[in-house]
Parts: C-alpha cells; structure tokens; sequence
C-alpha cells in the first residue's frame, strides 16, 4: 500500500535540520511528502514554520505512514523510539546514528528482512558542503531505491558509496574530520598574532588559505607531494616551516589521532 508520506524523519537533532534544510532547498522532495517527529515541539514548531513541513510527535505514526524512515536519534535512545514503533515492520530504514549497525538496527526492530542503510554525515552538511559515506548494499537489488537515498544526501554536499566494515574509517577522516581543521586553522590564527597580525587579519589569511588549498586540489591533477614542493622553493621560508613539521612527526600526530577515534568508534558499535 502506497505510503502517505515518501520520508519520515525521527529526530529532529541539529544534523535532522541540516538534512530537512537540503532536502526543501533543493526541492528534492515535495514538503507534503516529508515528515518528522520529535519529543520537542519547539524544534517541531521552528522547522514546520521554516520549510512548511509535516511535523508530529508520534513516532508510531510516521513510522506507519512513511515509505523511508530515518533515524537521526541519539544512539543511547534508539532502543526506547524502536519500543513505540514496536510492530509497525518498516520496509526500508535509513540511519545516521554513530556507531549503531545495520544488524543492531535490525535486531532492535525485531524485523531481520528489512533493509537498511548507514551514513555518516558530517558538520559542513549543514552548509551544503558535507562529505557522507554512506552503505546502501541492503539496496543493490533496487535501482530506484539507491537513487532516491544518493539523491537525498547529495543535497548535503558529496556522496561516497561504500561498505559498512569502513564507516568507522570514515567518521574517522570526514566524521570527525571538520574538528582537526578548525584545530589547524586555530593553531595558524594563534600563530599568526603572535606573529603581530590582529586576531580578524590572521582568520581572514588563514581560513581563506586552507579554503583556497582545497579548491586547488579539487581542480588539480597534480600529486600533493608535488604541490607541497612547489610552495617549497630551496632556501626559502616554506621549507623551514615544513622542516619543524616533520621534526615533529606531524604525520604521525595526524594518524594517532585518526586512530584513535576509529578505535572509539568501533568500540561504541560493539555496545
């Protein structure tokens, strides 16, 4: 039986309104067709005003009456919203809940044929330029079905198709990714004061030089040892910069760090 609504959202968390923002600007989805539910009706009342969408606070009947469901709910609270729609026997489930896995999801539901589908979003959705990866291998058999959820995190920003046994690798590099660049780029405005700049003149130099890095490689063929060396000139200052990097195994820091938050990230999956 055709289903009233196309998408049901469960949560309406700062990463449920990025994915809602993407989802009505683009036009992907008619705002009729789009609901979502959530324990707080000021959150309810803010996004039902902005984008004129379905809003409730009763996850049984989204869950009855949607064709996608997705959770965007904390994961500790998973168990409590999978007792309200006890029943209900979703088709097809999406989640961007840390850590929780397709079998965990699941076995939560009590409904073991369902399919099911993982993203790990990340904070520049909630400006269009996020990265997700996202496995939607329950789906391979329905094209239709695949396109639709490419589609819809496609608003968000980039799309990577990939295995669930590397969503841990992924919250690692983009997941978690926007937080070590805010950290560079507070280290070079740090740098840059010390240096005598003013606070708003070092920001300025350094956000829209990581910025513009970024848009050259996007563009560029060009290895990145390669484009490290030709900012390198031998003699010159950027060399020295580079030396006290390496002296410090930045590299190294780089990778313990990225390790280290897989590592917590398969631990809260094991949960």
């Amino acid at each position: 039986m055709k289903k009233q609504f196309k998408l049901g959202i469960i949560g309406c968390g700062f990463m449920a309104k990025s994915i809602i923002k993407g989802i009505c600007e683009s036009e992907y989805i008619k705002n009729r067709k789009l609901i979502v539910s959530d324990t707080s009706h000021d959150k309810l009342n803010a996004v039902a005003d902005e984008y004129g969408i379905n809003v409730t606070d009763d996850n049984r009947y989204l869950a009855e009456n949607s064709e996608y469901i997705l959770f965007a709910v904390k994961p500790q609270n998973f168990a409590d919203v999978a007792k309200e729609i006890e029943g209900v026997n979703p088709e097809k489930v999406i989640s961007i809940m840390a850590g929780v896995k397709k079998a965990t999801i699941k076995n939560t539901l009590g409904v073991g044929l369902i399919k099911v589908a993982r993203c790990m979003p990340n904070l520049p959705c909630s400006v269009g330029c996020g990265m997700m990866g996202v496995d939607m291998s329950d789906y391979d058999k329905n094209t239709d079905d695949i396109e639709f959820i490419y589609h819809l995190f496609n608003c968000l920003g980039s799309v990577l198709s990939i295995s669930e046994d590397k969503l841990d690798a992924v919250t690692g590099i983009s997941g978690s990714g926007p937080a070590y660049a805010f950290i560079f780029i507070d280290s070079l405005i740090d740098a840059g004061v010390k240096q005598g700049l003013t606070k708003d003149e070092a920001k300025l130099l350094a956000i829209q030089t990581v910025f513009g890095s970024c848009q050259l490689l996007m563009e560029t063929e060009k290895p990145l040892s390669e484009l490290i060396m030709s900012v390198c000139s031998k003699g010159g200052t950027t060399i020295e910069a580079v030396k006290v990097f390496e002296e410090n195994n930045f590299r190294g820091i780089v990778s313990d760090a990225v390790a280290a938050c897989v590592k917590r990230s398969k631990e809260l999956s094991q949960n």
